[in-house]
């Protein structure tokens, strides 16, 4: 795996090290949480759709791949 192909694994490893790096410390304590995100919770039922979160996190990722694809 030459050129690349082996630039882009790094890239993508060192954004999971990174994420990893924020769950753990506590910084997106956040996510799930938010207004919008369904959560219905009773005795024997539990059902959770973050529909918020995700549509944030499609718009970042709308955003980072739009400015890959200008600059490269």
């Amino acid at each position: 795996m030459n050129g690349p192909v082996g630039n882009w694994l790094i890239l993508a490893g060192l954004a999971v090290i990174v994420l990893g790096l924020l769950v753990r410390s506590g910084a997106l304590g956040w996510f799930g949480q938010l207004p919008g995100d369904i959560r219905i919770e009773r005795e024997g039922f539990s059902f959770y759709f973050p529909v918020v979160s995700m549509i944030l996190i499609s718009i970042a990722l709308s955003a980072i791949l739009a400015l890959v694809r200008r600059f490269f």
